[in-house]
Parts: structure tokens; sequence; C-alpha cells
């Protein structure tokens, strides 16, 4: 019996198909694009080994980002009275009285550990600012083997970023993505040491991007986050998030307590802007203007002019909302007031909270700030000078 023959564009159609349908499972399992098209097409072109097939674009990741990555541990000096085992027996405090059980203080040196990953050739080492705090001493140690003494060379507190010098030949780096080209969905590689476990990888997705600092539960921050369900410990902070092309898209910062699959990272583009004052022990400006807000829309308006406790009335469009101000602060002094509706800063349009944040937070200290906002129906124009913001001035 012959054997049917399509005809020839039958032919090309059906192999077309088949090397589609191969390179999209191919990809799907994680084999580079150009092992996908040589498995795909069979004319003269090399089968991918079994070794091939085994990597996967996290192989590749680590192996492009993983020499970079380090270990910190560090020590400070702590003082504290040392414990006394009848100081909480009240028969004792009775009869000696408090003054017998206060202990003089002794010094303590407490050790800590954290990741961070190099990103200069010249021992630039990028790390949480958390990790390095109050740190009379830090080792650095890489996947080569090699220790090194670091320098904490300045910190950020407010966006929780530090940067530590090293001095070494030949040192590995991590190279840097971009963080605005996220999305939900993407891939996402933790590299770091948790729980002093060197060199542990986890793989996830970015759950969400723009997570605020008072979402994830650390208000005296001035961030927003990248999420992921990538797993992140103790001792992961400071460690890259990587894309799936071996990129660093964030630092490893934080993780929900009492909760699995919920770690937050800082977009690496915050870090692009800033590391180079803190390597120069410079510090970085953080203009703030001291509201409280929130995004306004008509249906929000609508909701809260209806509220008798709510004790403002504002107009039915978009806009963001200041629900207060703080006394002495550069919106005090501009004269914004509880209830104004914010509709443009510098000129532009803003109809969110987060975009004001970040038209503010690229204002220049000092110089004016023209805000137009709705009050009492009327349009008006303030002027308001943002000032540098400390801990005690977060809203």
């Amino acid at each position: 019996m012959q054997a049917f023959k399509p005809p020839q564009g039958r032919r090309q159609a059906v192999a077309l198909a088949a090397a589609s349908v191969l390179g999209a499972l191919l990809a799907w399992l994680g084999v580079p694009a150009w092992q996908a098209a040589a498995a795909a097409d069979g004319d003269g072109q090399r089968a991918p080994t079994p070794a091939e097939l085994r990597r996967s674009f996290v192989t590749d990741a680590i192996d492009r980002v993983g020499p970079a990555v380090v270990r910190l541990d560090t020590e400070r000096t702590v003082r504290r009275s040392a414990p006394n085992p009848f100081s909480e027996d009240p028969f004792f405090r009775r009869f000696f009285g408090d003054e017998s059980f206060r202990q003089p203080q002794q010094e303590y040196r407490q050790r800590g550990q954290g990741s961070g990953f190099i990103i200069d050739s010249n021992g630039i080492v990028l790390t949480n600012a958390h990790v390095v705090s109050e740190a009379d001493a830090v080792r650095v140690s890489l996947r080569d083997g090699r220790t090194f003494r670091g320098e904490v060379c300045g910190m950020d507190e407010l966006s929780d970023l530090a940067v530590i010098k090293i001095d070494g030949e030949e040192l590995p780096v991590a190279p840097l993505g971009n963080s605005s080209d996220v999305r939900v969905g993407d891939w996402a590689i933790a590299l770091g040491n948790p729980l002093g476990l060197d060199n542990t990888v986890t793989l996830g997705i970015v759950s969400t991007l723009n997570r605020s600092s008072s979402q994830v539960g650390i208000p005296d921050k001035r961030l927003n986050f990248i999420q992921t369900d990538a797993a992140i410990n103790p001792g992961n902070s400071g460690g890259p998030l990587l894309n799936e092309r071996g990129e660093v898209i964030g630092i490893n910062t934080a993780i929900r307590a009492n909760a699995e699959g919920i770690g937050f990272a800082i977009p690496i583009d915050k870090a692009k802007a800033i590391q180079g004052k803190l390597a120069r022990g410079e510090p970085v400006p953080h203009p703030y203007i001291g509201i409280r807000m929130i995004d306004l829309t008509p249906d929000v308006a609508r909701r809260l002019n209806r509220d008798p406790n709510s004790l403002i009335e504002v107009p039915e469009r978009n806009g963001v909302l200041v629900v207060r101000v703080m006394p002495g602060s550069p919106a005090d002094e501009g004269g914004l007031k509880r209830g104004d509706v914010i509709t443009r800063v510098a000129g532009e349009r803003v109809e969110s909270a987060d975009r004001l944040q970040a038209l503010v937070d690229s204002s220049e200290l000092g110089r004016p700030l023209e805000l137009r906002v709705w009050r009492d129906g009327q349009r008006q124009r303030l002027a308001v000078r943002p000032q540098q913001m400390r801990q005690a001035n977060l809203p």
C-alpha cells in the first residue's frame, strides 16, 4: 500500500504548525528560544541535548547573577542589664525593694545576617538599611569563597537602602533591569541567604505592583513595593529579586507576618536613583508637603456629601482630596486646608494620590510647587515649598 503524501503546501503548513506547537511547549518548559528553534527545525539543525532540555530560564538566571549575590554578617555593640532571676518575684521585691534588683548595664555583641548583591566592579554592594543599621562591623562573603571587610558608605532609612564598599579584584556584577517594565504575572526569582542557608533560590511571580508601605505594615518608610509569592525569609533581606532574564528588578525587603507567599521587594529603579548619593555618603532628598490624601472620584464625592459625619462637601469630580494637613508643615504654611481638592500640580493634571506623591518626590526642596485646588466651589492657586522629610514628619 502506498503511503498517503499530503500536497507540498499542506506539508509545509503541517510542519509549521508542528514547529509552533513544539516551540511553544519548549518555551513553557523553560527552554531558551534558540534551543526551541533547533528542536523544531529538523533540516540540518542539531536537536537539544538532554542536559540542555533540563536547563530552564531559572538556571540561566542563577548562573548569571548568583556569583554577585553576597552574604552579610554584621555585629554591633548593645548595652543592657543582665536579668536577675528574682526580679519578678513579688515576695523579694516587697522586702528588698526595686532598687536592689537593678543590675548595672553590660556590653554585648549582637550578630545579624542578611544578603546583598554587587552592582559595580569597583565593589559597590547594595542591600537594605535595616540589615546594616548601627553595625560596628560588616563581613561580606561571596559564593566563590572570598570574604571581605565591608564599609557602610551610606544609608537611607526612609527608603531602607544602603550601600557597602568592598575592596577586591575581578568582582562579579549583577545586571540591573528596569522595574518600570515589570508587569503583574511576570516571573520572580528570589536569591539570598535565608536563615543562614547560603545561596538559596526560590521561584514565584509578581503578585502586584505599587503596594504602599502602609499596606505592607511599615508606615515609617516612603516606598511602594513589588509584591511576590516567591518565598522570602529572614536573611533574604537585601538580596535581589530577578526577572526571567536574570536582571535585578527589586531588593527583597519584607514579609507579611503569619502569612505565606506574601513578600515585598523595593523596585530597583528606586535604588538606581539614589545609590550614587549613598555611595558618596550624601543625604538623599525626600521632599514632603505634609498632607494625608485620597483619590477623589464622583462616586466617592457623592458618598462623602451624603455622610453627615464627613463634615465636608466636595465637588463631584476627579482629583485628590486633602483629608488632613499637618500643623506647621509646608502644606499648612502654603495655605492648604482639609477638604481641598487638588487638581493640578506644577501644571500637570492629577487624579490619584500616587501621582501627586510622585510629583512631590521629584520636586526640588524649597522651590515653590504650584497647586491648583477646588475650595468652596472656586478654583484657587497655592504655592507650597516642599521640605526635607524626617521620620517625625510622616503624616
